[in-house]
């Protein structure tokens, strides 16, 4: 159980998490003038978590185990696909939900809709960009002050 305990490539990941979600609040904040929590354990805005848990992760395991790894190779291949997806197929989800609501709101008298859909999923390319760059980032300090 120690082991798990000590165990940098899962910690970081989490703890970059944890300090992304913490940005989007803050972000949300400076941008609205009121604290929105929900923004904590939300998807999509800036900056995009997913890229920066996958960055982080593949940075952490590139340093620890080798840039030449097998596991650093599929850890790169995982965080090509999340950022991919955060950027495409989660950003058109949202759009699509976005357009729905509006009809819903201005069409749908008499569609029987239990709740709004979500909207923010996805991110933008600049949103996915900013996330990757803090999880490189946050993992390359956390290794050094880990060791």
């Amino acid at each position: 159980m120690s082991k798990l305990w000590n165990n940098q490539c899962l910690w970081i990941p989490i703890i970059t998490w944890f300090v992304v979600q913490t940005i989007k609040v803050i972000v949300e904040l400076a941008k609205n003038k009121k604290i929105d929590i929900r923004r904590w354990w939300g998807s999509g805005g800036m900056p995009s978590s997913h890229s920066a848990f996958v960055s982080s992760l593949a940075t952490a395991i590139g340093l620890t185990e080798g840039f030449d790894s097998a596991v650093f190779a599929m850890s790169i291949a995982l965080a090509a696909v999340v950022m991919y997806d955060a950027s495409g197929v989660r950003r058109a989800a949202g759009k699509q939900a976005k357009i729905l609501n509006q009809l819903i709101e201005s069409e749908g008298k008499n569609i029987n809709v239990q709740e709004k859909l979500i909207e923010l999923l996805g991110h933008t390319p600049l949103e996915v960009y900013v996330g990757a760059l803090i999880g490189i980032t946050l993992a390359s300090l956390l290794i050094r002050f880990w060791n």
